[in-house]
């Protein structure tokens, strides 16, 4: 059983007042018995209860982040982010995996509440969501994390995905491509259907016609697997487009295996590019050409944002940060 703070008075001979006081208020104790304290402390390998003591004033130095894919780098570099700030200012990131799924995001949103997180970061599913309404309503504050819209009254941090898509197609397009495929996840997601807006928007620019030269490959995930389903009967049909566009890099990784194993050749053959700009994208048997996102600026702009909110509730303007995407080329499209 682990000694209590009773234990740790009747070993110093002093008042469990006294050892409180220690504990969260040094200055007020007296050097000697202060060290008595820690002494006993040490001996008997107490460890404080803090969750208990945040309870009682029901504050706490947590914080929770809901995302939708920890197998996703993007979200893995988002985290890490958030972790940095979180670990800067002294609050403990308690992470949740929604795996896409409203009842399992719902679920941590009640555990997180529970538990008196400080607050919650959110990749939610949906961005009007009356789980997170209530939550906020009860005075606990949230973040969107790669979301934005402007009706939600709260902060977000997210990047301009019209933009993202603008830029992928420019460049396919500046390469003489005229039919490309969109490997996408649902379109009722708005990153989604921000970057087919903006690809469409490039084609246009170009003095193309969108609905020739764009054709949508919508998925219910967005993974390696899901494209490489997806593309290789495409691939292995015969006549093809000569470019493929993925909403983020696996599903970009996914295509390229297709292509590899339908003997098509990239960029001979097909020209890919992704989205994200992860880690392994540049060290893919045939390096991505990739739209850049700062994910780990967006996981500490969104923690700093939400413990600034935390600590100063009455003063604190919501903000809208959003960040511009870039293009990085690599071999994939030509280099």
């Amino acid at each position: 059983m682990s000694p209590s703070i009773k234990d740790v008075a009747e070993r110093a001979g002093v008042s469990v007042g006294t050892v409180s006081n220690v504990l969260n208020h040094p200055e007020r104790v007296a050097e000697n018995t202060r060290a008595t304290v820690l002494s006993a402390i040490s001996a008997l390998g107490f460890v404080r209860n803090s969750s208990a003591a945040q309870l009682r004033a029901g504050t706490s130095r947590s914080i929770g982040l809901i995302v939708l894919d920890m197998a996703n780098p993007f979200f893995h570099d988002v985290a890490r982010g958030v972790e940095k700030i979180a670990d800067e200012l002294g609050y403990a990131v308690v992470l949740c995996n929604s795996d896409d799924e409203v009842t399992r995001e719902n679920r941590y949103l009640q555990v997180l509440e529970e538990q008196r997180v400080r607050g919650v970061l959110i990749t939610p599913i949906e961005v009007s969501s009356d789980r997170l309404d209530a939550l906020r309503r009860r005075g606990t504050p949230a973040v969107l994390v790669d979301r934005h819209d402007p009706r939600v009254n709260c902060c977000s941090v997210a990047v301009d995905d019209v933009v993202g898509g603008e830029l992928a197609g420019a460049h396919l397009v500046a390469h003489g491509h005229r039919k490309i495929l969109y490997f996408t996840g649902p379109l009722a997601l708005r990153q989604c259907a921000d970057r087919l807006t903006g690809l469409r928007r490039a084609v246009a620019a170009a003095g193309l016609d969108p609905e020739e030269t764009v054709e949508v490959v919508e998925g219910r995930v967005m993974n390696a697997r899901s494209a490489h389903d997806a593309a290789r009967p495409r691939l292995a049909a015969g006549a093809v487009p000569t470019a493929a566009f993925c909403a983020n890099d696996l599903m970009a990784l996914g295509v390229l295996r297709a292509a590899v194993s339908t003997g098509r050749r990239v960029p001979e053959d097909l020209a890919i590019v992704g989205y994200d700009d992860i880690e392994f994208a540049a060290d893919a048997a045939v390096p991505l050409t990739s739209i850049r996102q700062p994910t780990q600026q967006i996981g500490r702009t969104a923690a700093q944002l939400l413990v600034e909110e935390c600590d100063n509730p009455d003063t604190h303007a919501h903000q809208q940060v959003m960040f511009k995407p870039e293009l990085v080329v690599r071999d994939s499209t030509g280099g």
